[in-house]
């Protein structure tokens, strides 16, 4: 009789393919699917998945553990979301290449863009690297709870190649385009998984400079693309804010036309053009169907940002009256707050000295809400409105939900894809037919966001099998095997004899996404937001449990992944 490692019996197989869902088990052996179906044999371990579904690991492409995976091996909040496979890089933003006298210049870029403390990241970065493939060198010798691959980032490619001409966004000269070109291709043939930029004036470092990638002309980026082109593999990854459709997708059409490879770019709804995002959908399916390999990034929930006394910001933390006893535990910090006598003083002196962004995501009232509202608050549920509704001004009405009870209460501002209080423009663009599942950001936004658990909240809220309408095979493959393709990795995301064995075993009653916390488990002491998840039973990597029921195994088997991945 037949010897595997690990069987799982009985359970509803989804298997990221799409069709629809069977009863079988899974048998495993050296980290990979041997027989699916109806197995007969014996194994080492077993699960007992009756009544569970059995869905392959989340594959999720749009994360920035950089750093973190230098550092860590457990790579939550992603990881606590059945996320097997990240894609780390992404945003143009990264570590590598990088010559020791501008580590310094890529971390206040990092903090500025991604939100993780430069103290965090000057405790916990090795720098023993200096060139990518020397960066890819060290993560070899890393191991994680799940798999990671990176993308190389522009930002830290152009400093390296131009110095202060990139940091003053100068026009990259002839040559600095082709040592870029060449430096393109070393870093896809030593195992990148492709490139990625970002054109967002709202990517600044944290002296406010912009990205030094917002100057690259076509001519860069193409040239950029065209070593990927020379090594014959890659994938593309662009944000932009698109200020000028047509003009910012001449430029996306002539780097996929050129180059030949793959592109993919951020799609979101903002509310300062409400409708653009149809403008971009409607040029990617234009790309499409002329046959050029573009796709959308889209989420499935608003991107928000988080606050409260129990996390890293909140609307009061830059007055004085705030500031004198922000150092105190929590539980003495709101009995200094509610005395009156600093209750008065701080409200007078709000908002202190926020800078503009900040007043903007925590001082913006008639768009905040409780967290307890859930992702999609009601009209009329904002802050303003229900501090009209008592007669009260909304930062005294803030004021006292956050010192109420045990100061656990979270203010919630969703930023993107919820214009009018509505889902329709996210619904629309999931359904399109050019665009891939990701912006889950797992790494970034420590204090602010904590969207990685997107992976749970999709198929809690979309799925037929949750609050949605959508198959939970539709749900699957579009988090499983699509984002896997997208990016060449096409030994996982299926559940098929010889695909790797990344899998979830989920108890779908009890899915559900916690509630967001703040978790001190970075370098230097530093802090960030974290969220749990239940309904895992179990979540696989290559054939190893690592975790059972949202607890970690001991197990690490996950490691860098090198270049695409061929299918069995």
């Amino acid at each position: 009789m037949t010897q595997y490692d690990l069987i799982i019996r009985n359970g509803l197989i989804v298997d990221g393919t799409g069709q629809r869902g069977y009863s079988g088990d899974v048998a495993i052996t050296n980290g990979r699917i041997r027989a699916v179906g109806v197995v007969e044999g014996e194994s080492k371990d077993q699960i007992d998945a009756a009544g569970l579904l059995v869905t392959p690991g989340f594959v999720d492409i749009h994360t920035h553990y950089d750093g973190h995976a230098t550092w860590a091996n457990r790579l939550g909040p992603s990881s606590d979301h059945g996320v097997t496979t990240v894609l780390m890089g992404n945003c143009g933003v990264g570590f590598a290449p990088c010559r020791p006298q501008d580590r310094g210049r890529l971390m206040g870029l990092m903090e500025g863009i991604e939100d993780i403390p430069e103290a965090v990241m000057r405790d916990g970065l090795p720098w023993n690297w200096e060139t990518f493939p020397d960066y890819l060198d060290g993560l070899q010798t890393r191991c994680f709870d799940m798999d990671v691959a990176a993308y190389l980032p522009h930002a830290p490619l152009r400093v390296y190649v131009m110095g202060d001409r990139a940091i003053g966004r100068e026009p990259a000269h002839p040559k600095d385009i082709s040592r870029m070109r060449q430096l393109a291709r070393e870093a896809v043939e030593a195992g990148a998984l492709g490139f990625s930029t970002s054109r967002s004036l709202n990517h600044r470092a944290t002296d406010g400079t912009l990205t030094p990638s917002y100057a690259a002309g076509a001519e860069e980026l193409t040239g950029i693309a065209l070593g990927l082109a020379d090594a014959g593999m890659g994938v593309l990854q662009i944000v932009s804010d698109f200020d000028d459709v047509d003009a910012e997708f001449g430029i996306i059409k002539r780097m996929a036309r050129e180059s030949g490879r793959p592109l993919s770019m951020t799609v979101l709804q903002i509310p300062s053009a409400p409708n653009r995002w149809k403008e971009v959908l409607d040029r990617i399916e234009s790309a499409s169907d002329e046959g050029l390999p573009i796709k959308g990034q889209v989420s499935g929930r608003a991107a928000g940002v988080l606050s409260g006394l129990r996390l890293a910001r909140n609307p009061f933390m830059r007055t004085p009256g705030y500031s004198e006893i922000a150092h105190l535990p929590l539980q003495d910090r709101l009995i200094a707050m509610r005395n009156p006598s600093r209750r008065t003083r701080i409200l007078n002196e709000m908002p202190g000295r926020l800078s503009d962004v900040e007043r903007y995501v925590l001082t913006n009232f008639s768009s905040i809400y409780d967290f307890a509202e859930g992702y999609e608050p009601a009209i009329g549920r904002d802050m303003a409105a229900r501090a009209a509704g008592v007669g009260m001004e909304p930062a005294a009405f803030v004021y006292d939900l956050l010192t109420a009870n045990d100061g656990d209460a979270i203010l919630y501002f969703p930023a993107v894809n919820f214009v009018g209080n509505n889902t329709a423009a996210m619904e629309a663009m999931m359904a399109h037919k050019d665009t891939l599942l990701g912006l889950g950001d797992g790494g970034a936004h420590c204090g602010l966001i904590c969207d990685a658990s997107l992976t749970t909240f999709m198929l809690q809220r979309w799925s037929d099998r949750g609050a949605g309408y959508m198959p939970v095979e539709h749900v699957i493959r579009r988090l499983t095997s699509e984002t896997a393709k997208a990016v060449g990795l096409n030994d996982r995301g299926v559940i098929a004899p010889g695909y790797r064995a990344d899998l979830n075993v989920i108890d779908i009653n009890l899915l559900a996404v916690g509630k967001p916390e703040l978790v001190a488990d970075l370098p230097n002491g530093g802090e960030r937001i974290g969220q749990k998840a239940s309904g895992y039973a179990a979540t696989i990597v290559a054939g190893e449990v690592t975790y059972r029921y949202g607890s970690p195994t001991g197990a690490l088997p996950g490691r860098l992944i090198r270049g695409a991945q061929s299918a069995p």
